[in-house]
């Protein structure tokens, strides 16, 4: 009997083009980052993709395509050649936020895209400057209910996950907060530092350095369950939110039609990747967790994003800059 190597092999090489063209990969591969580096999906793609070319033995380039919330390289990756020599690294703007963020979204996550893995699940962290007098998500609720549009908090713009956790925590806990959007995470970090916002809530990556310096307070994870980065950190439903979840989520699609061996062996590459101890170190160290699963249920679950976040974005009246 052929061994199943085998098979997977021959499959390989048909799909590749042809029944005498070389196994899958035989040329280097592009990850599309659409976002500008030093970000979380710049630094988990990374990651992934010279994890991706140690495996593979092809070379992973790295293209940050940054623009419009992710959707100029989201775009880009969906209009690609579906052989599997473009990759997108996708997360919950991309891929959950942007149908309806965008109405004329030059791609459809569900139809332009074809899943590959779910790569990690980074913790949102709920912070304020130390001169806010709350101590707990309860104090801070109890505040921004007493004193009405009072509190600001910041994000990297409007439609980022940073803007659409806060607003989906406006809406459980009733409160008028006045959003403040910034050019990128960090210049919104820099004027809570000053003063100048009272909250956000954001990565971990951005936030958790000025939290264990004393120069920041953090009140809560928006996890459902508590972080293992962050044992001590209650999540804010546990805090008094109850049902509250709001999570940043990364994860590699490929173009709509990519072969299904081609995408079986991306996603058993990752899910490797993702057990190694060196990368689920430096996971942990970002404030994330690894998500390995098929690409089934990684599919499953960015259709169920969508509807989730359609609502919230709905009723926030947010909308593209």
């Amino acid at each position: 009997m052929i061994g199943r190597r085998a098979l997977l092999a021959a499959a390989l090489a048909v799909c590749a083009g042809g029944t005498f063209a070389q196994p899958y990969p035989s040329k280097p591969i592009r990850l599309i980052v659409p976002f500008t580096p030093g970000g979380s999906t710049d630094i988990l793609g990374r990651a992934i993709g010279q994890k991706l070319a140690e495996a593979l033995g092809q070379q992973v380039v790295i293209e940050n395509r940054p623009g419009a919330g992710g959707s100029i390289g989201a775009e880009a990756a969906a209009r690609a050649a579906p052989d599997g020599y473009t990759l997108l690294m996708g997360h919950i703007g991309t891929l959950a936020v942007n149908p309806t963020l965008y109405p004329k979204l030059g791609y459809d996550p569900l139809k332009g895209f074809a899943p590959v893995a779910w790569v990690a699940r980074v913790t949102n962290v709920l912070v304020v400057n130390p001169a806010v007098p709350a101590q707990t998500v309860q104090e801070l609720v109890r505040l921004a209910r007493e004193q009405p549009g009072r509190l600001r908090y910041g994000s990297g713009g409007n439609g980022s996950a940073a803007h659409l956790a806060t607003e989906y925590f406006k809406l459980r806990t009733q409160t008028d907060i006045v959003h403040v959007p910034y050019k990128g995470t960090g210049p919104a970090v820099t004027d809570l530092l000053g003063g100048q916002i009272e909250m956000m809530m954001t990565g971990a990556p951005a936030v958790m350095p000025h939290v264990k310096a004393g120069k920041l307070r953090a009140l809560g994870v928006g996890n459902a369950r508590r972080v293992e980065s962050l044992p001590d950190l209650p999540t804010i439903a546990e805090a008094g939110v109850s049902g509250f979840e709001a999570i940043q989520w990364y994860g590699v699609v490929a173009p709509a039609g990519t072969p299904e061996a081609v995408i079986a062996r991306l996603n058993a590459e990752i899910n490797r990747a993702l057990a190694t101890p060196e990368l689920k170190a430096r996971l942990v160290a970002e404030g994330a967790e690894a998500a390995p699963t098929t690409p089934q249920a990684f599919g499953a679950f960015i259709a169920a994003e969508i509807e989730r976040w359609r609502p919230v974005i709905q009723k926030a009246g947010l909308k593209a800059e």
